[in-house]
């Protein structure tokens, strides 16, 4: 670090600021550690209600039952995918389909075109860098 560095962060005393950081994060971990385990539990016990709720309804052949408490709604979710990319960007550009598509940019694959391909930009594109600090455990303690 250089002097004129040095004297900037004199008053601040960096070995604090870095234990009290790593002490939160730590703290953090630990809630976020119980909060999933306790979670996962919750959605375990739903699972298997929502397993039951759905053999009566289909024993009823009804996609909704309401009850005292609420009303359970049956539906259908449909999850959608390729195994064959290739024929799949060929079909959405025969069929100007192009909303099949999801419009966000592959943040990593972008960079690497970037840096690989620095004279070429494609129009709208927007940039925005921000420093982060992250902060190590030191090995020592």
């Amino acid at each position: 670090m250089d002097e004129e560095v040095k004297d900037r962060v004199t008053s601040v005393d960096l070995d604090k600021l870095t234990t009290i950081y790593i002490k939160i994060r730590d703290a953090r971990a630990d809630s976020k550690r119980v909060f999933e385990a306790e979670d996962n539990d919750l959605k375990e016990q739903m699972e298997v209600l929502e397993a039951q709720m759905l053999d009566v309804c289909k024993e009823m052949k009804a996609d909704s039952i309401r009850t005292p408490h609420g009303t359970i709604i049956r539906s259908v979710k449909s999850r959608y995918w390729t195994n064959d990319w290739d024929s799949m960007y060929d079909f959405i550009q025969e069929n100007g389909a192009f909303g099949l598509l999801e419009k966000r940019l592959h943040q990593t694959n972008m960079k690497d075109f970037l840096s690989e391909n620095p004279e070429v930009l494609p129009l709208g594109l927007n940039v925005e860098n921000s420093y982060s600090v992250v902060v190590r455990r030191s090995k020592e303690k």
